[in-house]
C-alpha cells in the first residue's frame, strides 16, 4: 500500500506565510579585489556592475558582479588577503558547499578551453539532466558551470523538474536520468530540442 511522502516533490507554491520572488544575491567572503575580478569578470565574463565598501565594515570592499540574468553576486575583498585555491577549509553545517552558473550549450566546450588556457583544473560530467564543468575560483571555492541537455521555457523549468523527479520515482531509479528529463518534457507538451553536447562522465563525481 502506497503513501504520499511526507515532503512531496512539486512546483506548487507551499503553503507559507510568505513567498519569495527570486535570488537577490549571494555574498561571499572572498581574497584580494584584483585576483576576484580576474576570475569572475575577465574569466567568467561577469560584469562588475558595483564596487563600495563594506557598509559593516568599511575597511573592506565590497564587489558587485551580474551573473547574467541579473542576479548578484558579491565578494567581500581586502588587499591583504592573498587567494587560495587549495579548497574551503571543512564541510560543517552552514558551509557553500559549491555556487552553480549557467552556460550557454554553444559555449560549454569555449568555456572548457578557457579554464584551460588560464591554467584552472576542472573535471566535466554528465548528471543526467544536465551537463556540468566543475573547477575552483580564486578562493578555493567549488564552482559548477553548468548547461541544459534540453532546451525548455526557464519559466517552466520546475515544473520540467517536478515532473522528471516523478519519472525518476515511477522508474525506481537513483537519480533523474536523460530518458525521465526528455518524457518530462514531452509530458508537459513542449518540444523536445536537444542540445549537441560532448561525452562525459556519467553520475556521480566532482572537482578534485
Amino acid at each position: 500500500m502506497s503513501s504520499e511522502p511526507p515532503n512531496p516533490v512539486t512546483p506548487e507554491l507551499p503553503d507559507s506565510p510568505v513567498h519569495m520572488t527570486g535570488t537577490d544575491h549571494i555574498t561571499i567572503w572572498g581574497s584580494n579585489e584584483a585576483d576576484t575580478i580576474e576570475f569572475y569578470r575577465d574569466l567568467l565574463g561577469m560584469p562588475l556592475v558595483l564596487r563600495q565598501p563594506n557598509l559593516d565594515d568599511p575597511s573592506q570592499t565590497h564587489l558587485f558582479f551580474d551573473t547574467g540574468d541579473g542576479r548578484i553576486l558579491t565578494f567581500f575583498v581586502s588587499d591583504d588577503r592573498p587567494s587560495n585555491q587549495r579548497g574551503q577549509p571543512g564541510s560543517g553545517i552552514g558551509a557553500v558547499h559549491h555556487l552553480c552558473f549557467s552556460v550557454a550549450p554553444d559555449e560549454y566546450e569555449d568555456t572548457m578551453d578557457a579554464l584551460e588556457e588560464a591554467g584552472h583544473q576542472y573535471n566535466v560530467f554528465d548528471r543526467g539532466i544536465f551537463h556540468s564543468i566543475y573547477t575552483r575560483d580564486n578562493n578555493g571555492l567549488v564552482i559548477e558551470l553548468s548547461t541544459d541537455k534540453y532546451e525548455f521555457p526557464d519559466e517552466r523549468r520546475g515544473e520540467v523538474l517536478a515532473k522528471a523527479q516523478e519519472l525518476r520515482e515511477e522508474d525506481g531509479a537513483e537519480y533523474a536520468k536523460d530518458e525521465h528529463l526528455r518524457s518530462a518534457i514531452e509530458a508537459l507538451g513542449l518540444e523536445v530540442v536537444e542540445h549537441d553536447l560532448p561525452d562525459a562522465s556519467a553520475g556521480v563525481g566532482g572537482v578534485e
